[in-house]
């Protein structure tokens, strides 16, 4: 029993370390004017989670038909740890003198995103899923540079897309303090699209192996 709790902390810790990885890409997107640069630059979280192995949901999703029902309750573990490592990274940063930049353009992210309807976000989180799963999956299958460059070039293509990370959302969300009941239902839409996205291949893979065997 004190072993499981204990591995439950420990995976909860590594799902907030990921929020804040999360958030500091986030931080760098907002602070650059430029969206190409910055979608490059925000990279480095999802760069630093694979590499130090951290848990992002967007990146365990994927893999939840391939295992059992306490990957089930980790991938719940990570949400948790990724909502609470976002909100409380925006939070802190509110102290700072950086916040007021930030806080405008994230602002003017969110709205855009608030004032979507909600079959549009949908889509464009499943999209976004899809990208992510290729990311880590590509991170993990390969050997040499391409490991690094499936990270980049995942990132950098949902940024200027425009699709929906719900995670990135929650760090957006929260320096622009935006959080109502309407951006919680905004944010399952999202979240419910990164899964739907995060499964599409792996389960398309199943569905293909079992036509050819």
């Amino acid at each position: 029993m004190k072993r499981n709790i204990k591995d439950i902390i420990i995976y909860l810790i590594k799902s907030i370390l990921a929020g804040i990885m999360i958030a500091i890409g986030g931080t760098i997107y907002l602070s650059l004017d430029n969206k190409i640069i910055g979608s490059i630059f925000f990279a480095i979280g999802l760069f630093m989670i694979c590499t130090r192995g951290l848990n992002l949901f967007t990146g365990k999703i994927g893999y939840i038909f391939e295992n059992n029902l306490k990957y089930t309750l980790e991938v719940i573990i990570t949400l948790i740890g990724n909502f609470i490592g976002t909100f409380t990274s925006a939070y802190i940063l509110r102290y700072t003198r950086i916040y007021t930049s930030i806080n405008i353009k994230a602002e003017n992210i969110c709205n855009i995103k608030l004032n979507d309807t909600l079959l549009s976000i949908f889509i464009l989180s499943i999209f976004c899923g899809i990208l992510m799963y290729l990311a880590v999956n590509g991170y993990k299958e390969n050997k040499d540079s391409g490991k690094y460059l499936s990270i980049f070039l995942c990132v950098i293509v949902f940024i200027l897309c425009s699709f929906e990370h719900s995670i990135a959302n929650m760090y957006y969300f929260s320096i622009a303090n935006l959080w109502s009941s309407n951006t919680f239902l905004y944010l399952f839409i999202m979240i419910l699209g990164n899964t739907i996205g995060g499964v599409f291949i792996p389960l398309s893979n199943k569905l293909n192996n079992k036509l050819n065997n």
